[in-house]
């Protein structure tokens, strides 16, 4: 959720992280020395606090970094009284489309996602599973709405076994970047940051999905 948006754009320097209460996406943003600025807007500080005392591999840089500022609040209500054009970046690191999630798989959502986005923006979202039904049905509703906010809207996988079905979507959304064609992979690796997980070549993977999920996200209206 962190690194694919910083291959593509690595001038980001303004991000907003909606959800995250784990700390493990703002720990990954930090890595950059090129971030200036990070909102994190987490709807319960208990999630956080929690976090901090039995998960420190994650959450270790919640209030341990200047260029962080937490807020404890509704992540909706955020963006909605936000400055337009504030940010590079927007990741949404939430829950499932129930109870407290469920207002950022809406069109206002997305709308004042792009509102506050500059014109070179960048969102990326959860985007459910597409193996069981109720997860494509929500799947299918996000991409929908982010199809008709955003010009550019894409969708990447990834693995994770702790998911549902092991077999996770994020979105991609920008103003202005494809997430292929303007991948700067020479400029990501000469950053030297190493990882488990991410790497350029998988980013151009991650876009290569399975016949089943393409239908389903063709068929998304």
């Amino acid at each position: 959720i962190s690194h694919v948006p910083m291959a593509v754009n690595p001038d980001i320097k303004n991000v907003l992280i909606i959800g995250g209460g784990d700390g493990g996406t703002a720990r990954e943003m930090l890595r950059y020395e090129t971030i200036v600025n990070i909102d994190m807007v987490e709807i319960d500080e208990r999630v956080v606090r929690l976090c901090q005392k039995y998960l420190p591999q994650t959450a270790c840089k919640l209030d341990n970094d200047p260029r962080l500022n937490l807020y404890f609040e509704d992540g909706l209500k955020f963006v909605a009284n936000a400055p337009s054009e504030q940010y590079d970046l927007i990741l949404v690191d939430s829950t499932d489309p129930v109870g407290p999630g469920e207002g950022l798989f809406t069109y206002e959502f997305y709308t004042n996602c792009n509102r506050i986005l500059n014109k070179e923006g960048i969102l990326i979202n959860q985007h459910e599973s597409p193996y069981y039904d109720k997860d494509v049905r929500e799947m299918k509703r996000a991409h929908s709405k982010i199809k008709q906010t955003f010009p550019i809207a894409k969708v990447y996988q990834y693995n994770m076994p702790t998911y549902g079905s092991g077999h996770w979507l994020f979105g991609f959304a920008s103003k202005k970047y494809d997430p292929i064609k303007d991948l700067k992979s020479t400029a990501w690796n000469n950053l030297g940051l190493e990882t488990k997980y991410y790497n350029t070549d998988l980013h151009v993977g991650a876009f290569m999905l399975p016949t089943y999920v393409k239908e389903q996200l063709a068929n998304c209206n």
